[in-house]
């Protein structure tokens, strides 16, 4: 049995995650829509769009169509690249997101130094799926004993943001994501195989259902 329910009346609260890059063409706009495919994917549309996925760019080319190659390797994964148009970060995008997922450390500090309190709520998107891989999910709200999908999410961030401090990565470099901007489709290929290999693990603990 799904543990979200098919019908029914749905919360009215919402959960929305912003994806933060550099230009917004390229690396944040693969992880929003493969971020949406795997979210709707799992729980269904209807039930899906309680988590709101976003994403914008520290130096945005704002209204700028995505970069072809991610639109193509978009397509490979079965993912709409439709009706796409980058964004500038601006301070309403960082205090509206309840998490924001970066692909650099750089970008990171860009948002974090912005204020609204997003310290707690910014990781990398790699560091995000380094500390929710180590959440013991029996210590999140579980939607089989009635909690909502967003009260679920928010107890996550908050567990993966306790545990920060004490879990380091390997090394700075491996929780970032390399711009593939300029590059050819293959290097695209190896970053949306990185996101979507990141997204995984992230999707399940938030949601709690299984690709």
């Amino acid at each position: 049995m799904a543990p979200y329910p098919a019908s029914g009346p749905l919360p009215l609260d919402t959960f929305k995650i912003l994806f933060v890059c550099t230009g917004n063409i390229c690396r944040s706009p693969i992880a929003e829509r493969l971020a949406r495919l795997e979210l709707d994917s799992r729980l269904g549309v209807r039930v899906g769009r309680r988590i709101v996925v976003e994403s914008a760019g520290t130096w945005g080319h704002e209204g700028a169509p995505m970069e072809a190659h991610a639109a193509t390797v978009l397509g490979e994964y079965g993912a709409d690249s439709g009706d796409f148009a980058g964004r500038e970060l601006l301070d309403e995008h960082v205090i509206d997101a309840d998490l924001v997922l970066t692909a650099t450390l750089d970008h990171r500090a860009q948002v974090i130094s912005m204020g609204h309190a997003a310290g707690l709520r910014t990781f990398t998107l790699k560091e995000f799926t380094r500390l929710v891989q180590r959440v013991d999910p029996r210590t999140l709200p579980d939607p089989r004993e009635g909690a909502r999908l967003t009260e679920r999410a928010r107890a996550l961030v908050r567990s993966a943001a306790a545990l920060r401090g004490w879990l380091l990565a390997a090394s700075p470099e491996s929780d970032e994501l390399r711009d593939p901007y300029g590059a050819p489709i293959g290097m695209f290929r190896n970053c949306g195989e990185e996101i979507f290999d990141a997204l995984d693990p992230v999707v399940t603990a938030l949601t709690g259902v299984d690709r």
